[in-house]
């Protein structure tokens, strides 16, 4: 996920097909097939020229049986092959592990899918009478969402709205603090994400 919205994303990668190896069929196996038929390079001198001469330059990313092929502007068979699949990431969010990820107004935007937003926010919700300020902080700290600028506006609406639910009940306020705040780096290609811009 972070591979897709830090790097893909940001460098316009905007057309996308996400798709799922079926359970019957060898990942790797796709994954040689799809890179073979689209003729992905790792090359940033072979994608350079590519952008130059009006070609459009492509990646592919899996993890586990979710996959993406992402694609800039340009010509390239892919744009006919998966003409029916393709989406634009300006206009319709990749979404993946309930992230929606978009790219808006010059910027990429990861936010929680809304599903995902609104059933977390009820959970919450339902926690705000029921436990005490410490132990919904440690939910908070637990929340599994990495803390991207446009998560932690979401996560705030949800302490917004669970405080105002404990100050009517009298009970003491959840702190700000709670709050998770600072996104943390990993390894994008740790972890059983594989990601491909070479041809096999």
């Amino acid at each position: 996920m972070q591979q897709v919205a830090v790097q893909y994303l940001r460098h316009g990668y905007w057309f996308y097909v996400a798709g799922s190896v079926p359970a019957e069929k060898d990942p790797q196996a796709v994954d040689r097939k799809l890179i073979a038929k689209y003729v992905i390079t790792a090359s940033s001198k072979e994608r350079t020229r590519r952008k130059r001469a009006g070609l459009a330059n492509l990646h592919y990313i899996r993890h586990g049986r979710f996959f993406l092929l992402l694609a800039t502007h340009g010509q390239h068979r892919f744009f006919d092959d998966e003409a029916g699949q393709i989406r634009d990431a300006r206009r319709q969010s990749i979404k993946f592990a309930g992230y929606a990820m978009s790219y808006r107004n010059d910027h990429t935007c990861v936010r929680i899918e809304r599903a995902e937003y609104l059933q977390l926010k009820a959970w919450f919700l339902d926690l705000a009478y029921r436990r005490s300020a410490e132990a919904l902080a440690t939910e908070f700290r637990a929340v599994r969402f990495v803390s991207y600028a446009p998560i932690r506006q979401q996560l705030l609406a949800v302490w917004r709205a669970v405080n105002q639910e404990r100050r009517l009940a009298g009970h003491e306020p959840l702190p700000i603090e709670a709050v998770p705040w600072k996104r943390r780096i990993v390894r994008p290609f740790d972890g059983g994400v594989r990601e491909f811009t070479e041809g096999l």
